[in-house]
Order: C-alpha cells, then sequence, then structure tokens
C-alpha cells in the first residue's frame, strides 16, 4: 500500500507515542496516579521511541537509513516492552510475594549508584504490584505492552519489507 511507507509508518508511531504520553502526563497530574518506577521507565522508552520514529519521519532516508532507524525504534520498543511485561508480571502476583515499597525515583538517582538503580528499578515492588487503572479490564501496563509491541511489529514490518522500485517520472 502507497500510504504505509516507513515515513507514515514513523510519523504516525511518533504521533502514538506522543498521546500516549499525554495521557500518562494528564493521568499523573489531572486523575491523581502517581507512577512507580517502572512506569518512569516505561515513560522513558516511549519518550525514545517517539524520538526516534519523529527523527525518521523528518529525516526521510533512503532504504538502509530506513532499516538503521527501525532497529533502533524497534529497540527502544522492545526495550519498553520487557519492562511493561515484567510489571504486568508483578501485578499478576500476590501481595504477599512483593517485597516492600522501595525508595522514590528521585531519591534512588541522588543517593545510588548506577547499578544499585537497576537493581532498585526491578525489585518486586508493591507499588508495581498494585493495579489503580483499568480500562476495558486491563491494566495500564497491559496497554502499554501492548502499544510497545504493536508499534515494533509494525515499525519492522515497514523498513524491512520489500519496497517496490521508484522510477522517475512514473506516476505516484
Amino acid at each position: 500500500m502507497a500510504i504505509l511507507t516507513p515515513r507514515f509508518v514513523f510519523l504516525a508511531t511518533f504521533l502514538a507515542c506522543a498521546a500516549l504520553m499525554g495521557y500518562a502526563y494528564y493521568s499523573q497530574y489531572v486523575l491523581l496516579y502517581e507512577p512507580c518506577m517502572l512506569c518512569v521507565v516505561q515513560r522513558f522508552f516511549m519518550m525514545c521511541l517517539g524520538g526516534t520514529a519523529l527523527i525518521a519521519a523528518l529525516h526521510n532516508p533512503g532504504r538502509s537509513g530506513v532499516k538503521i532507524y527501525g532497529t533502533i525504534a524497534a529497540g527502544f520498543a522492545l526495550l519498553g516492552a520487557y519492562i511493561a511485561g515484567r510489571h504486568v508480571y508483578l501485578q499478576g502476583l500476590p501481595l504477599a510475594e512483593l517485597e516492600g515499597c522501595s525508595p522514590g525515583l528521585e531519591y534512588v538517582l541522588t543517593n545510588f549508584d548506577f547499578l544499585k538503580v537497576l537493581r532498585t528499578v526491578f525489585i518486586r515492588d508493591q507499588d508495581c504490584g498494585k493495579i489503580d487503572w483499568t480500562f476495558l479490564g486491563q491494566s495500564m501496563p497491559r496497554w502499554v505492552l501492548l502499544w510497545f509491541v504493536s508499534m515494533a511489529i509494525g515499525i519492522l514490518w515497514s523498513s524491512f519489507r520489500k519496497q517496490p522500485p521508484k522510477s522517475i517520472g512514473a506516476p505516484v
């Protein structure tokens, strides 16, 4: 399909990321849901994915550039999907199996070294196991996981599918 060019897919990915980030901040500052550390890490990867997609859409590179941008963007999407999957896993555990609450993100970033920050993000945190928001019966991390996986598939499909050759002077 002519409309599903890599540039269009990158632009659609950026717009989806922007909308999802907009809703994340709306839910935090208007609906007053405080994000846990895994939520913050998912936001980071969503911003990286959206930024890469925006740069790719604006740059509109050739085939090899599309593959490079597509690989980078899909990498961010898959890392985000991993974090969201971990979050979904923690939400599936009984509260008795979750460890105590971790310190807040600001405290962790100020007082811990990088490796301890990573360990703190991935502990079994009670805040991350709590489900306080659902849409159509699914928690926010499940929706984020679905979005990350969908965007990774779309970007990889668009970036690596066989493109018809462009002929000069041919009608578009």
